[in-house]
C-alpha cells in the first residue's frame, strides 16, 4: 500500500516536471525567441522618382457664348456634346424689329440718293445760269461805258449775275446737306444691319459644347451665356501636390495621368503650369498637367491621379523603402551583426514608386540588413536579438 502511494507521488512529480520543462521550452520558442527578420542587401536598380498629385480634369480655355443684344431665342442649332467649328451658327434670336429698322434705313438711303441727284441737277443748272448771267453783265457793262445802253439796265444785269452766284452757293449747300443726310442714313443702315447680324449667334472658336445654358423661347440679355464652349486642345488636369514633394517638379516635366473612368490606362502628359501660392490649410500647391495628346472624350471635373516624373537615375545602389527607418530624426537601417541589431545612418536619394529608395552614402554593400513589418520594426532596439528567416 505504501509502495503504491510512493509511486503515485513520484509520478505526479514527473508530470509537473515535464509540464515545467515544456512550458520553459514554449516560452523560449515564443515569448523569449529572437524576432524573425528578412535579410535584404543593397542592389543596383534603375529608379524613377515620381511625385503624386490628385486633381480634376479642367479646360484652360472655357468660353461662354452669349449675345450682344437682348432678344428671344427662336432657333438653336447645337446641343451639349456637339463638336463645333469657329463661325458655325449656334442659335438665332428674334429679329423682326431689327429687320424693319433695316428696311427703314434702306428706304431713307434711297430717298437721300434721289434727293442728291435732284440737287446736283439744280446745281448744274445754277452754274449754267451763272455763266450766262456773267456774260450778260459783262456785255451790258461794256455797252453802258460806251453809252449805248442805260446804266440802270447794266445794273439790272449785274444784279441778276449776283443772284445767279447766290443760287449756285445755295445749290452747293443743298448738295452738301443731302450728302450728309446720305452718310447718316448709310450709318443708320449699317447699325441696323449689325443689329440683325447680332441676332445670329456663332461659335467664337473650334470646340465642344459643354453645356446648353438656355433653351428655345428663353429671353437672353447681353453677357448671359447661351452655350458654354471648351477648347479640347487646352484640356488638362489641375492637380494638388504636397509642398514636401515639390523637389524636382518643374514646367516641362513628364507625367503619367490616370482617369477614374479608365484606371488601367496611363496617359502621357507634361507639367504645363505651376502655381505660386500654396494653400495655407492643406499645404499643397496647384500644378497644371497637360495631356500630350488631346482627349477625344473627356468630362470636366473627373477625378484623376497624376504621377509627375521628377527625376530618373540608372544603375544606382538602392534598398526596399520598407527597410529604411527614422531614429532620433536620422534616416538609417538596421544591420544584423552576430544575430543582433545595430542602427546605421544613411543618406537617401530618390524614391521609386515601386518602393525602392536610392542609398547615396552610409553603406558599402556588404552589410546584411534587417527588414520586418513596420509595427515590428518600430520596436527594434540597439543590440536586440533577431533571427534571419531562411
Amino acid at each position: 500500500m505504501n509502495l503504491l502511494k510512493s509511486l503515485a507521488r513520484k509520478k505526479s512529480y514527473l508530470i509537473w516536471l515535464v509540464v515545467l520543462i515544456a512550458g520553459g521550452v514554449a516560452l523560449k520558442m515564443t515569448l523569449f525567441a529572437p524576432t524573425k527578420v528578412k535579410d535584404v542587401s543593397i542592389e543596383k536598380r534603375d529608379l524613377t522618382s515620381q511625385v503624386y498629385g490628385n486633381g480634376t480634369v479642367e479646360a484652360k480655355v472655357m468660353v461662354g457664348v452669349s449675345s450682344k443684344i437682348t432678344g428671344r431665342i427662336v432657333e438653336q442649332f447645337a446641343d451639349q456634346g456637339d463638336h463645333v467649328k469657329r463661325g458655325q451658327l449656334l442659335a438665332k434670336l428674334e429679329n423682326n424689329d431689327f429687320r424693319q429698322q433695316e428696311q427703314q434705313s434702306e428706304a431713307g438711303l434711297s430717298r437721300s440718293a434721289a434727293s442728291l441727284n435732284v440737287e446736283q441737277a439744280n446745281l448744274q443748272k445754277a452754274k449754267s445760269n451763272l455763266v450766262l448771267a456773267e456774260k450778260n453783265a459783262q456785255r451790258f457793262k461794256t455797252l453802258a461805258e460806251k453809252n449805248l445802253v442805260s446804266k440802270l439796265e447794266s445794273e439790272q444785269y449785274d444784279t441778276a449775275c449776283q443772284v445767279a452766284r447766290e443760287e449756285v452757293a445755295r445749290s452747293k449747300a443743298a448738295v452738301d446737306t443731302v450728302r450728309m443726310e446720305q452718310r447718316a442714313n448709310s450709318a443708320g443702315l449699317g447699325f441696323a444691319k449689325s443689329k440683325v447680324a447680332d441676332t445670329l449667334i456663332y461659335a467664337p472658336l473650334d470646340g465642344i459644347i459643354i453645356t446648353r445654358d438656355l433653351e428655345k423661347g428663353a429671353t437672353v440679355s447681353p453677357g448671359m451665356s447661351i452655350f458654354t464652349l471648351a477648347d479640347p486642345h487646352t484640356i488638362w488636369v489641375k492637380t494638388n501636390v504636397d509642398e514636401s514633394q515639390l523637389k524636382g517638379v518643374a514646367v516641362g516635366k513628364k507625367a503619367i495621368i490616370t482617369l477614374r473612368s479608365s484606371p488601367n490606362d496611363q496617359l502621357p502628359g507634361q507639367v504645363a503650369r505651376m502655381g505660386h501660392q500654396s494653400d495655407r490649410v492643406t499645404e499643397e500647391l496647384e500644378v497644371d498637367v497637360a495631356f500630350s495628346e488631346p482627349l477625344k472624350n473627356f468630362r470636366l471635373g473627373e477625378q484623376s491621379d497624376v504621377y509627375i516624373i521628377a527625376g530618373m537615375k540608372k544603375d544606382v545602389p538602392s534598398l526596399p523603402s520598407g527597410s529604411i527607418v527614422s531614429k532620433d530624426k536620422k534616416r538609417g537601417v538596421w544591420i544584423v551583426k552576430n544575430g543582433k541589431l545595430a542602427f546605421k545612418e544613411v543618406t537617401t536619394g530618390i524614391m521609386d514608386r515601386r518602393n525602392f529608395t536610392e542609398i547615396v552614402s552610409g553603406l558599402d554593400g556588404s552589410e546584411r540588413l534587417a527588414m520586418a513589418p513596420p509595427p515590428e520594426m518600430a520596436n527594434f532596439k540597439e543590440g536586440m536579438k533577431v533571427k534571419v528567416a531562411p
